[in-house]
């Protein structure tokens, strides 16, 4: 079956830099987009960043542009999120995903089958 397991998360000061990785396995990689999601508490799951199946195109949310990066490598099955200049505003459990639906926009929770379990990132001031 497909896993998708998240990990990097932690605690961190504000300013300061993290990277999340995403291995997947089950599915054929490189064929889909994949796709990082964040959720804090009481809020819906948003959209941060999206990569094509050859990493050749990327898009990030505008509260993180500048600041992180997506990114994959298809030989290693695994995608990965720079994270830089963190703010507290950035905790949140930071969750993987692969996009299975592509009649919807990749920004959208719902064009997502595949995700893994989360890994929590929290930025202390």
């Amino acid at each position: 079956q497909v896993q998708l397991v998240e990990s990097g998360g932690g605690l961190v000061q504000v300013g300061g830099s993290l990277r999340l990785s995403c291995a997947a396995s089950g599915l054929t990689f490189s064929s889909y987009t994949m796709a990082w999601f964040r959720q804090a508490p009481g809020k819906e799951r948003e959209f941060v960043a999206r990569i094509n199946w050859s990493g050749s195109n990327s898009y990030h949310a505008d509260s993180v542009k500048g600041r992180f990066t997506i990114s994959r490598d298809n030989a290693k099955n695994t995608q990965y999120l720079q994270m830089n200049t963190l703010k507290p505003e950035d905790t949140a459990v930071y969750y993987c995903a692969a996009q299975t639906k592509y009649s919807f926009p990749s920004t959208l929770v719902r064009g997502y089958e595949y995700w893994g379990q989360g890994t929590q990132v929290t930025v202390s001031s």
